[in-house]
Parts: structure tokens; sequence; C-alpha cells
């Protein structure tokens, strides 16, 4: 214990302290009051890395994927999950007027899915060998890490983009992480493995969601 009553800090905790004290911020907004670029808004989240998501959708004329780093985990019950779309990619209209999505949640070994479902120009469905339909009628490629089939709940319009809240209806997992499944990430516009090598022994876990 320390003299104020705290617990001795961690190794990791420790480095953290020695390295930030009096350490100063580099400031990329000009003005606190007003917007910042979009170039320092951009530099900011460079270096926060994303999981990596496939998404489908289908609303009557023909399947469409994008790849998304915008996937998050909201609630456990009921369970819902989020994610924004943007008007940059031709498969957001369709996905904003579609009342099911399926969210693909990859990992190492589903990268070229990433880039198909990141790259322009392409038939992204043109592999059939790749994807199939549900008998509920939504395009799943099968052999993704895992699939959570979702029901469109609420959308906001975000200047642009659209923020998309969903409920989970059906879940399937090829592989489990840990076993033989290794995360995949996104961060300063390169793909990571989440391995034992990148696993750091802090002490502590974050708390389960609620």
């Amino acid at each position: 214990m320390t003299k104020n009553g705290e617990a001795e800090p961690t190794p990791v905790e420790a480095e953290y302290r020695r390295r930030v004290t009096n350490a100063s911020p580099i400031p990329l907004g000009a003005d606190p009051e007003h917007h910042v670029s979009a170039d320092a808004f951009k530099a900011v989240f460079r270096g926060h890395p994303g999981g990596v998501a496939l998404i489908t959708a289908d609303a009557g004329d023909g399947p469409v994927a994008l790849t998304a780093t915008s996937v998050a985990s909201v609630n456990v019950d009921p369970p819902l999950l989020m994610f924004s779309v943007t008007t940059v990619s031709s498969a957001t209209a369709v996905i904003v007027k579609s009342d099911t999505v399926v969210v693909h949640l990859l990992d190492v070994d589903d990268i070229p899915l990433a880039q198909r479902g990141a790259t322009k120009g392409i038939d992204r469905f043109g592999d059939t060998d790749l994807w199939q339909r549900l008998p509920t009628g939504e395009t799943v490629f099968t052999g993704a890490r895992a699939w959570v089939r979702c029901r469109v709940i609420n959308q906001m319009d975000a200047s642009g983009s659209t923020v998309i809240a969903a409920e989970a209806l059906q879940v399937a997992i090829n592989r489990q992480v840990g076993e033989d499944s290794t995360p995949l990430a996104y961060v300063n516009r390169e793909w990571h493995r989440l391995d034992d090598a990148s696993r750091i022994d802090a002490g502590m876990t974050l708390p389960p969601s609620e």
C-alpha cells in the first residue's frame, strides 16, 4: 500500500505514470470553441484500433456488402449492436432501406472478405461459392468467423453518415477466439493480428457488459 492507502501500482501503471507525468498534449485544433479540422480528427482516430466486420443487406434489388470498423456491442439483454455507414459507400443506400442486416465479425483468416467489402468497383457477390441465402432471405458469407443476423430498430442521421442500431436475432460462430481464431484489427490504415504476442498482462480486465 502507498502512503495514502492506495494499492501499489502495477508495473504497467508505474511505467504509464512515468511517461505521462508533466506531458504536454499537442493541440491539433486551432480554437477549442470551434470544430477541429477533418485532418485533425482523422489523426486522433488513426491510433484507435477497430475490429473488422463485413455488413450485408438486401432491400429487394440484390445484396450489397461493405467493410466496417464501427461495429460495437450495446447491450446483452436485449442483445443490441450498432454501427455507422457513410454515403461514400454505394452500399449505404441499400443498408438504410433494409429491415434486416447480417454483421459478419471477421478474424485474420477473413482478410479476403474484409478486402472484398472495401474494394470499389468489384462484384462482391460474384463468387457464389462464398455466400448463401438464409431461409429468411439474408445473404451470409459462410466462411466468416462469426455472423449475427439483425433486425434494424433505429437509425440516426449524422451529417452524411447514418448510425444504425440493430437487435440480434440469430448468431453463428464458426471459429472460437483463442482456439482456432486470431482476432483482426484495423489501425493506422493497416491490418493487425491480436495474438499472444500482442497481449499485455496489465493485472486487470474491463468489467463485463451489463
